[in-house]
């Protein structure tokens, strides 16, 4: 098959569907980090792969449909991050507070994904397309963030004083705000003070 580069034509051996997906998925996710969703455009992202146009519409579809499959992808990316850094065997404040440097670490490391999933997030609440998709991002999160904070609090034989699914839903809200905050006005050492007074504030919800 020959694909365009700049004013060249190569050679590119055919790759399946179920292999370019990922593929797009990431020049994706890529793109919208480095330029923004609204650069997004199939075009731009077959552009970023180098592949015709066509492919990203064979796969997906459409436009939506393409980020409807960036928006699972980075739900499944941010679960396999929280589960990844939950200590196995730490109290329950302990828990929250690796939890919470964890998720932060990806913020000041990775703030163009942050920034992307932020305009996504928001692209999808005006997308009758995307809003399910939206919808099962959030219940994902919370899910998993909920069995963790049940996890710990069994662990450390502490009751709950408020259900694991309301303290894990405080807990995605208050970093979603402080994420907002850092990626529009940054300032490390007030970031670490709301750091402390979020795991404080967790704990004392538990009933810790």
């Amino acid at each position: 098959m020959l694909a365009r580069l700049g004013r060249y034509y190569v050679f590119m051996a055919h790759v399946s569907a179920a292999e370019r997906r990922p593929q797009l998925i990431k020049a994706a996710i890529d793109l919208m980090s480095r330029e923004g969703v609204a650069a997004g455009s199939t075009r731009a992202i077959a552009a970023e792969l180098g592949v015709a146009q066509a492919t990203v519409h064979y796969i997906f579809g459409t436009k939506e449909g393409l980020y409807r499959a960036v928006m699972e992808q980075l739900t499944q990316d941010l679960v396999a991050q929280v589960e990844r850094a939950t200590p196995e065997d730490a109290g329950f404040e302990e828990t929250i507070r690796v939890l919470a440097a964890a998720l932060w670490r990806t913020v000041r490391e990775q703030p163009g994904s942050h920034r992307m999933l932020t305009e996504l997030t928001t692209f999808a609440m005006r997308s009758p397309q995307l809003s399910e998709v939206l919808a099962s991002h959030y219940r994902g999160l919370i899910e998993v963030t909920a069995k963790l904070v049940a996890e710990a609090a069994e662990r450390s034989g502490q009751p709950l004083a408020q259900p694991a699914e309301a303290i894990a839903r405080w807990i995605l809200a208050s970093f979603d705000g402080l994420t907002d905050m850092h990626l529009s006005l940054p300032d490390e050492e007030a970031e670490e003070v709301c750091l402390q007074v979020l795991v404080s504030s967790v704990t004392a919800l538990a009933g810790g």
